[in-house]
């Protein structure tokens, strides 16, 4: 997972790092002289088990649970799934416990509950939104997603078509759909699809509710929430 990549390197222990996806690309340059074991819903088996890892951290998220039974046999697998920022923070703590550096994963927990604490003490006007993660087909984050509970704590309601649907937390929408959601807000990522503000234009009438956001600002948990949760209130603040 990219951001615990980026996390485990601001923990301090960077040095015991065997092995990342090809999707772990901060910080920069420490991350390029890490192995790539794969991908993360395609990880090498055979590279993984040649570095003798002796922890693998997984994400409910991004890798799939079937590959969890054969990874356990190469090493213990611990998988995280923060679903909130709440769980973030818990799941920084505990990353910390795991590689032994709980004082690190005490000061970034403590940094982020700062900054959250901060973005809570204002005042957000409720806005609806949907956030788009893909196009050719349209799918958006539904509500039972870290990306919806972090653009909630700026006060915005997710109001994707179909985003209750537990067999689905990313929902395939069609832009009639999102056009009767009404929403005011319709967020353009730039991760997992490369969204650039010219493919606002084929939202249609929706086209001047659309606005770019960084991905990895909205999807990335861990130590990234320290700049995240600032600058996506000043993101909000523009708009």
């Amino acid at each position: 997972m990219p951001s615990t990549t980026e996390t485990l390197a601001a923990l301090g222990v960077g040095n015991r790092v065997v092995g990342r996806t090809r999707y772990c690309v901060h910080p920069r340059p420490w991350v390029d002289d890490i192995p790539v074991v794969g991908g993360t819903k395609d990880p090498d088996l055979q590279a993984i088990a040649a570095r003798r890892p002796d922890l693998i951290l997984a994400n409910a998220e991004e890798n799939r649970p079937e590959q969890w039974p054969a990874l356990s046999e190469i090493a213990p697998v611990a998988v995280a799934y923060p679903r909130d920022v709440a769980g973030a923070v818990d799941e920084v703590r505990r990353t910390g416990r795991l590689v032994g550096a709980v004082g690190a994963g005490e000061s970034i927990a403590t940094a982020i509950e700062e900054e959250c604490v901060a973005v809570r003490a204002r005042t957000w006007p409720t806005r609806r939104c949907a956030y788009l993660v893909w196009r050719r087909p349209w799918i958006a984050a539904g509500r039972d997603t870290y990306v919806s509970a972090l653009l909630a704590e700026y006060g915005f309601e997710n109001v994707v078509p179909g985003g209750d649907d537990p067999a689905s937390r990313y929902p395939e929408v069609t832009l009639d759909e999102l056009r009767a959601a009404a929403p005011d807000v319709v967020w353009l990522s730039t991760e997992p699809y490369a969204f650039t503000p010219e493919h606002a234009a084929e939202l249609g009438t929706l086209a001047d509710r659309a606005r770019p956001i960084d991905g990895e600002l909205a999807s990335w948990h861990g130590v990234r929430l320290v700049q995240a949760l600032p600058r996506l209130a000043r993101l909000v603040e523009a708009l």
